[in-house]
């Protein structure tokens, strides 16, 4: 099962955390992994883990805000199956404190970067046939989070786009779905906790842990686990629907 021999899979955002976890477990499962990263040195070291487990992989720098370097890189790679919109950056603040410069670069890399990655690969899936697209979205899409007003902006975005883009390409054989994680531990979430709350590292890490009533963070492998099961075959009669891994945040924090 979950098998994607002969499947060319794009990740945005490859080089660490979630994004790395879903290139190597594709690249277990048969895929032929693409990652589109704007650190060189991250996809690289991703893509010699992966071939060093005799599988392909192939690194691309870009800057997925950027539609140029985007298309470029999509006309390199060629066929694509899986496109999995996961490049993404985060914000701390209200909206009185987020200045348009925070919301602009947010907007830019989150929403305008997955729509960049859309827009390059629907045409290419609609030449072949179809294909499997899954976007990156948050439990911030869903319920009211303190101090995100920027984050969950781009992320509520992500999940109306991906509605958008099952809706309208149905018929063409592409289906899109998205993922919403709660806190999952990444090297992204401890360089955010020493850079917002520098000094209060231990506690700081508890109380985002115990948000989740399960009461930890969420492991990188546990997201691509899911993300495999929404790209592979076995999940071919799953559109438009978004899937909380989120430890019972979003049902259970009453």
């Amino acid at each position: 099962m979950f098998n994607l021999q002969n499947k060319h899979a794009v990740i945005t955002g490859g080089g660490s955390g979630i994004g790395r976890a879903i290139s190597v477990l594709f690249a277990k499962q048969g895929a032929t992994v693409h990652i589109i990263e704007l650190n060189k040195a991250a996809a690289e070291q991703t893509v010699a883990e992966i071939e060093e487990a005799g599988s392909k992989a192939f690194s691309y720098e870009a800057d997925i805000s950027k539609q140029e370097q985007v298309l470029a890189v999509f006309a390199e790679i060629g066929k694509v199956d899986i496109l999995v919109n996961n490049a993404g950056i985060a914000h701390v603040g209200n909206l009185e404190n987020t200045t348009e410069a925070d919301l602009d670069r947010l907007y830019n890399v989150n929403v305008k970067g997955a729509y960049n990655a859309l827009y390059a690969v629907i045409p290419v899936m609609k030449a072949n046939g179809g294909g499997v697209v899954l976007n990156m979205a948050s439990i911030a899409s869903s319920v009211g989070i303190s101090d995100r007003f920027a984050y969950s902006m781009t992320k509520g975005a992500i999940y109306a786009m991906s509605l958008s883009v099952a809706r309208d390409y149905i018929n063409d054989n592409i289906r899109c779905n998205t993922i919403s994680p709660a806190r999952v531990h990444t090297p992204f979430v401890d360089g955010f906790i020493a850079k917002n709350y520098a000094g209060k590292e231990a506690e700081i890490f508890e109380k985002l842990s115990k948000s989740q009533p399960i009461g930890r963070m969420g492991k990188p492998e546990e997201v691509a686990a899911l993300a495999l099961y929404l790209c592979s075959d076995e999940a071919g009669f799953i559109t438009g629907t978004d899937y909380p891994i989120d430890g019972g945040f979003i049902k259970l924090n009453n």
